[in-house]
């Protein structure tokens, strides 16, 4: 749109029908990124088995080289198999930082709903209207 077209003078279906046809393009262009994402990080993945393989059987940590030191690390992951167990744990323990501080969305509004006078110290919240078009149904 131009300055010298006010907002609203285009007819509200003709701007439905430039948002899909721009939301199209941006699926199209995001497929096409993602497609190439995913087989260059299949590439990737298999040279870092390799050298990963290499420093095993070389039995070594780490190889310098003309472009990069290679380093062998160790990454341990904690997943927790019985999450009432586990809160148990952490409620006993007094260990709440065990747990990354993100609030669920979901189940906080889902609490709030049904506790409408029960608001968390310090709860901060942000709402903000969204537009969503979707294709006529036929």
């Amino acid at each position: 749109m131009t300055d010298a077209v006010q907002a609203d003078e285009v007819p509200l279906d003709k701007l439905a029908r430039v948002y899909r046809k721009i939301q199209g393009r941006i699926q199209e262009l995001t497929a096409e990124y993602d497609k190439e994402v995913a087989q260059l990080t299949a590439q990737r993945d298999a040279v870092r088995n390799e050298l990963k393989d290499r420093l095993l059987a070389m039995g070594v940590k780490s190889a310098n080289t003309a472009h990069g030191t290679v380093i062998l690390g160790t990454q341990t992951r904690f997943h927790a198999q019985d999450w009432d167990a586990f809160k148990q744990f952490m409620l006993q323990h007094d260990a709440l930082d065990l747990v990354e501080k993100r609030i669920s969305q979901k189940n906080m509004a889902q609490f709030l709903e049904a506790n409408p006078t029960l608001v968390p110290p310090g709860l901060n919240s942000n709402s903000e209207y969204v537009i969503s078009v979707r294709k006529p149904s036929k």
